[in-house]
Parts: C-alpha cells; structure tokens; sequence
C-alpha cells in the first residue's frame, strides 16, 4: 500500500507543476504590461521636460512621443495572451488542460487494471529464490546455490555442483575456493584434488605451479589412472624442460584411455607439438643434405597417418603447407580434396581450405 501513496503523490506533484503555470501565465502578462505603462508615462514627462527646457525641438518632442508609444505597443501586444482570447476561453483552456493532464494517471491505472497483475504479492529475490527450479534460468540457479552455500558453507555436495559451473564461467580463483571446500568439508575425491590443480593452474595464466602439482600428485595417490592429473603433471614436465618425460606421458595417457574420450583430442594435440618441436631440433642439427630428405619423411608420415583416417583442420592445413613448401603440389592438391571431404559437414573449415588454397595457387588452370 506504501508504494501506491508514493506513485500517487509523485503524480500529483508532476500534475501540479505542470498546472501551475496555466494557472498565473495571465497574471504576469497584465502585470508586465502595468510596468509598460508606468514606463510610457514616465518617458512621456521627461520629453515635456526637455521640451520646457528647450533641449530639444517641438517636432522632436513629438516623434520621441510616437516612438514611446510604438513601444507601448509593442510591449503590450508580446505580453498578451493569444490575440483574440476572452476571459471565458481562457478558463475554457484550464479547464481542458487539467482534465487531460488528470487522465494520463487515471488512464495508466486504468491500463495496468487490464493487464498488469495488482493482485499478485510482493515477490523478491529470497522468495524468488525458493521456486521451482525448473523454471528458473541459469544466473537465478547460480545465485540460489551461492546464497545456499553463504548459510551452510560446509555442504561439499554444494560446492561440488558449483565448482565445474566456475571452471566454465572463467572464474578459476573462485573454482579454486569451491575445489578447496569440498575437500576441506570431507569429499576428498580424486577429481576434486585434480580439479583443484587445474583451477589453480589456470589461475596462475596456464602456469602448473608446485600448489597445483601437489593437488594433482594428491590425486593420481587417490587414482593412478586419473587422466587429468596426469595431463597437466606432464605439461608440469614440459614446463621444467623435460620434453621427453612429457611427451612418455602423453603417450602412456593416450594409449590407457580410450580413443573417443574427451581429453583424448586434447592430449593428442599437445604430442603433436611437442613432436614437431622435438623433431624440428634434431632435423635443425642435421647435415644440409640429410635435412630435406628428413623433412619429406616427416611430410610422408603426416600424410599417411592421415589418408588412413581422422584428421582435423589443423593437421590437414599443416600438411597442405609442408607440401607446398616441398614443391609437391599435385599432393598438396590431392590432400586438400581430401581434407574437403573429410570436413564436409564443417563450414568454417571449408572457408579456411577455400582460402588456404588461393594463397598456395594451388587452383589448377584450364589448359
């Protein structure tokens, strides 16, 4: 009820000072032209004074007097209301004007009666948070398990849901606090101790630092096979400069996992460069005319290893450009038709094939 007295006296204060000035326009209107007339009587005396004293002639005494009363004029007709408009026709014009400006309010009620909701109570955000789920999006969700976990901070099933939901959202120092709480609350799990090291590693820019390492150490002592912890204690071995205990690792993950999992992509794109920047220095480190021969072997196994399946867009186009860069157009030509079909139902990929050829000539000519 409040807040219909506030709306109410909000309406009456903007309906008033839109009133007010119809109501008192006239008033200084007569008044101005009072002042007018004050004025053209005293310009009238001084002219007589100086035409007593003789300062000036009678005929300047009587042009000073028509131009006073020009002025007169003038004034008078600025002043004014609308030429033409009676007393009558000016309560007439208050009166239409307040009655509109009072059903503007009126109809506004009238509108919301219709079809707002007057009857429907107060709703706010405590309320709102104890509704059906279901129907609520994803942000109301969100802030109805962190006003959950404000009151009981030592529900880890809690932080358990809300911790992935952080790693997703890019917020790695809260997902680390989340992944902290539910082992510090007695869910010490494997993936929560792996969780944390990731939260904590990407944290620090991508950095395995030695608190993540801990967790993840943790976590291989609560599950040897646990593949995310396995991931990132080798990109922890490339980061030290061990190449080859990072790349034995990779390889020892991906060949314990299955094929279509979901890391295996990932860790299959991580060997890949260590791979090619392994091989690169040792081909570097080659006499120049063992390097070319060792270039087109690594071509030809990238090429084989793709005609035999797979392959995404970045193998394909590496593959497409190391030909290129041979002379070997014809292949080049034959892998990008093949990468055409491989990646047919992928139509950025295309886009970038369509420019990648164009930019290698690799377009055959009409004879």
């Amino acid at each position: 009820m409040l807040i219909w007295i506030i709306f109410a006296v909000m309406t009456g204060a903007a309906v008033f000072a839109l009133l007010w000035p119809l109501g008192h326009g006239r008033e200084a209107a007569f008044a101005d032209a009072a002042d007018a007339a004050s004025l053209y009587r005293a310009q009238l005396g001084e002219i007589d004074r100086d035409l007593a004293r003789k300062l000036i002639a009678p005929a300047e005494a009587e042009a000073a007097r028509a131009e006073a009363a020009r002025r007169l004029l003038r004034a008078s007709g600025k002043d004014a209301g609308p030429a033409g408009e009676t007393e009558s026709s000016l309560r007439r014009r208050r009166a239409s004007s307040a009655l509109a400006l009072s059903c503007v309010p009126l109809l506004a009620l009238l509108v919301y009666g219709a079809y707002g909701s007057p009857g429907s109570p107060d709703q706010p955000l405590a309320a709102r948070l104890q509704a059906d789920p279901a129907r609520q999006d994803f942000a109301l969700a969100l802030a109805r398990i962190e006003t959950h976990l404000a009151t009981n901070p030592s529900d880890a099933k809690g932080w358990s849901v809300i911790a992935p939901v952080y790693m997703r959202q890019g917020r790695f120092d809260d997902a680390a606090n989340a992944f902290a709480a539910v082992i510090r609350h007695g869910a010490a799990s494997a993936e929560a101790h792996a969780g944390l090291g990731e939260a904590r590693t990407l944290a620090a820019g991508g950095v395995v630092t030695a608190e993540a390492r801990q967790s993840m150490t943790e976590a291989l002592r609560l599950d040897p096979k646990n593949a995310r912890a396995r991931f990132f204690l080798a990109i922890g071995k490339e980061q030290d400069g061990d190449m080859d205990g990072a790349v034995t690792d990779l390889r020892a993950l991906l060949g314990d996992g299955a094929a279509d999992a979901p890391w295996a992509q990932a860790v299959r794109q991580r060997l890949e460069r260590l791979g090619a920047e392994s091989a690169g220095s040792a081909i570097a480190a080659l006499p120049a005319a063992d390097r070319q021969a060792a270039i087109r072997a690594m071509v030809d196994g990238l090429a084989e290893r793709l005609k035999a399946g797979g392959g995404n867009l970045a193998e394909w186009t590496r593959l497409i450009r190391s030909q290129a860069v041979l002379d070997d157009k014809a292949a080049a030509r034959g892998a990008l038709t093949t990468a055409r079909e491989r990646l047919a139902q992928d139509a950025p990929a295309l886009a970038q094939l369509d420019a990648l050829e164009s930019e290698l000539s690799l377009k055959e000519t009409a004879p």
